[in-house]
């Protein structure tokens, strides 16, 4: 085995617990977020976005503020603002979806 899938083996063994799912009984609209990751990571992206469909903007989201706040690009809080509110409601979509 290479040392990058023991990384992946020891994060798929090690996820953190939801305390919403683990207190009260149902799934809040990250769940899901820690097993698209690791998919994303393996290379099955399919899979990854069916589990939790916003993995992909939300990386994009950052990878952008992040080189944003280091070239401050002339309209990259425009830029950021669609992005964000987009994620938001693919976030709140899915999860209407995956709880009918």
């Amino acid at each position: 085995m290479s040392y990058y899938s023991d990384i992946l083996a020891f994060l798929g063994k090690n996820m953190f617990t939801c305390p919403t799912k683990a207190y009260l009984g149902f799934e809040c609209p990250g769940c899901g977020l820690q097993r698209s990751v690791l998919l994303l990571l393996q290379g099955q992206v399919y899979d990854s976005i069916r589990v939790y469909p916003a993995t992909i903007p939300m990386l994009l989201m950052f990878i952008i503020l992040i080189l944003h706040v280091k070239f401050k690009f002339a309209y990259g809080h425009i830029i950021l603002q669609y992005i964000f509110i987009f994620n938001a409601a693919l976030i709140f979509t899915s999860y209407i979806i995956k709880h009918l």
